[in-house]
């Protein structure tokens, strides 16, 4: 039982969407209702707040890793074996992409990814968040950022997480992502996509 109980959890967890949450305490709208509509860092930096953008990053990855470290901290006392928590590092994005608590309107997990993957392997997550540090700040397209770091970050993970579940966590993740990005994907093929930063 204590394997499905974390599992629940860790979708509960990832229900929390930082965006709106940051929003609502800061007196700003609802994320859903400007820029792409997505409840994520990006979209709430759309609205001048930096603070507001950096605290929804923050919040985000935090319970990406929470949800893992807290697997990882108690598998031995609560018996989860290492598949459960491949299981619980997806099910905590799934629960940030399609959040119970906002009528499913989640985000597109970039951050809430990174913090799955510094608490499966830090060497992995550090690499890439360089990457789309990197590109980000070359290109000011954020999508691109994360779509890059995305495709790399299997074989970073191969390399560094001996856990064959864990890995297989990692590219079910990249999926997801990749899957939630879809129309930036389009928007960058067309020259269409916003910048890091402007009004969409």
């Amino acid at each position: 039982m204590a394997n499905y109980f974390a599992i629940i959890g860790a979708y509960l967890l990832g229900s929390l969407s930082f965006a709106v949450i940051v929003s609502r305490c800061m007196g700003m709208p609802d994320p859903h209702s400007y820029g792409s509509g997505n409840p994520g860092a990006t979209n709430v930096l759309r609205s001048g707040r930096k603070s507001a953008a950096a605290l929804t990053l923050l919040g985000d990855a935090f319970k990406g890793w929470l949800a893992v470290w807290l697997a990882e901290r108690y598998q031995s006392t609560w018996q989860l074996d290492n598949s459960t928590i491949a299981i619980v590092a997806i099910a905590v994005l799934i629960g940030h992409m399609w959040p119970v608590f906002f009528k499913f309107k989640g985000g597109k997990g970039v951050a809430t990814a990174l913090g799955v993957l510094l608490a499966l392997s830090w060497p992995t997550a550090l690499i890439c968040a360089a990457v789309w540090l990197v590109i980000a700040f070359g290109f000011k397209v954020s999508s691109l950022a994360a779509l890059i770091a995305t495709l790399i970050s299997p074989f970073i993970a191969w390399w560094f997480i001996p856990q064959t579940s864990w890995v297989f966590a990692v590219i079910v993740i990249d999926l997801l992502v990749l899957y939630r990005h879809k129309s930036n994907i389009k928007n960058l093929f067309s020259g269409r996509e916003s910048k890091i930063g402007q009004s969409k």
